[in-house]
């Protein structure tokens, strides 16, 4: 049957399972059964790095009953950094309300967990100025502290073993590697070709990175050892891809119509390494799904189609699923109420087993799940709100919050360290 067919015939929800059935064809169901064929062998991790106690889920430490004690006392909050009124809005998810707001700097894209779980930093990467900086919050107080100036922060992560806080600087191209508690320069590493750097994920076993170049629809891998570039990875394009900018009042037009794919290049966005650390999930915008990675060998194995402009990826509570936000638009500054939507992906066999979209549209970005792993959050980039998604139902409410939301970060998280972006703990 032809996809045009499929569309026709369907609900938008099938149509979308049915699509990523296609697209992800045989290979998940191979991997499943190789991964049933043996078990997983011991992971040799890089120095430092605390080690990974099943190596076929390296999520184990991050389910609900995982809460360290070193944030058992922190406030339940959803920050807010809000990237065009410059501040960041606090949310109790337990009243469901905004309690809390305060002025960072300017552009503030990302709430990062620090790698110890004790601090959160406010990325504010100033956009076409000089003037950058993180925002320390205190999560036992949900208060900011003083601003340091770093150069170009569009995102931040940290290495593994805990000893570097990794600043991405994406206008300049290149990765800034700082001490974790005083933010002194300890080197860089120049990755000129990966324009808009911005994403990252991390190898099972510490010793390399993969990230997102959203400018230039490829990937880069980085040697953290070595401390430089082993190679780029451009991603394929799909024949076809969803049609933008469809209302989703028109009873006639489905918001996932398939259209030819014209995008000579993709967008890339928010990148996951799988339970087994086999692939990497790559999310496309451009593309409207996310590639599936051989990390190890640098290259492209399968794709999945999830929905229009895929953007943020998020594991669930016990491992079994990647939550894919899908925004609606295409564009990089995209209209209001698109029809957004949130794609659940299961891990095992690399298809699409749900499809939640928004009632009325929206532009579900980056964010999180909830420490129970009953809620996923994310903030509504065009829409100035925040979504919570049931996770069982896909049932979504609203709360109303700054100008253009961006990298929310749910906490506390369970998990014994961080990686940084949202909350890539482990």
């Amino acid at each position: 049957m032809s996809l045009g067919k499929v569309f026709a015939t369907t609900t938008v929800s099938s149509a979308v399972i049915v699509m990523g059935l296609l697209a992800s064809g045989v290979h998940g169901a191979d991997a499943v059964g190789k991964q049933g064929a043996a078990k997983a062998a011991a992971v040799t991790t890089v120095p430092g790095m605390p080690p990974v106690p099943n190596p076929a889920n390296l999520y184990s430490e991050t389910g609900a009953d995982h809460i360290a004690p070193a944030v058992r006392d922190d406030l339940e909050r959803i920050y807010v950094p809000n990237l065009r009124s410059n501040d960041v809005y606090v949310i109790d998810p337990a009243k469901m309300k905004v309690v809390d707001k305060f002025k960072v700097g300017p552009a503030p894209q990302h709430v990062v967990p620090s790698w110890d779980l004790r601090t959160l930093w406010v990325a504010n990467n100033a956009e076409r100025r000089t003037d950058g900086s993180l925002t320390p919050i205190d999560p036992r107080t949900g208060k900011p502290g003083k601003e340091i100036l770093v150069d170009d922060p569009y995102n931040v992560y940290a290495t593994p073993d805990g000893a570097s806080l990794i600043v991405v600087a994406e206008a300049k191209h290149r990765l800034d590697f700082r001490d974790p508690k005083t933010l002194a320069l300890q080197y860089a590493i120049d990755v000129p070709k990966c324009g808009g750097i911005n994403h990252a994920d991390f190898s099972i076993d510490g010793r390399y990175a993969i990230f997102t170049c959203e400018f230039q629809g490829s990937v880069a891998k980085i040697d953290l050892g070595k401390r430089e570039v082993l190679g780029y990875l451009k991603l394929q394009m799909p024949k076809t891809r969803f049609k933008d900018g469809q209302k989703l009042s028109d009873p006639n037009v489905s918001p996932m119509e398939t259209e030819v794919c014209s995008a000579t290049k993709g967008m890339p966005q928010d990148i996951r390494i799988s339970p087994d650390g086999k692939h990497f999930y790559v999310a496309d915008m451009e593309a409207d799904g996310v590639h599936v990675l051989d990390g190890d060998a640098l290259t492209e194995v399968g794709f999945i189609a999830t929905g229009v402009a895929a953007h943020g990826l998020y594991p669930s509570r016990d491992g079994k699923q990647l939550y894919v936000a899908n925004r609606g638009s295409h564009r990089i500054h995209g209209p209001r109420k698109s029809p957004g939507s949130v794609t659940v992906i299961d891990f095992a066999t690399e298809k699409v087993t749900a499809h939640w979209p928004i009632a009325g549209g929206g532009s579900p970005d980056m964010g999180n799940v909830s420490a129970d792993g009953k809620w996923l959050w994310l903030s509504g980039r065009f829409d100035d709100v925040v979504y919570r998604f049931d996770t069982q139902s896909g049932a979504v409410a609203q709360i109303k919050v700054g100008q253009e939301p961006h990298g929310l970060a749910v906490w506390p998280q369970p998990g014994r360290y961080s990686l940084g972006h949202t909350g890539n703990l482990r």
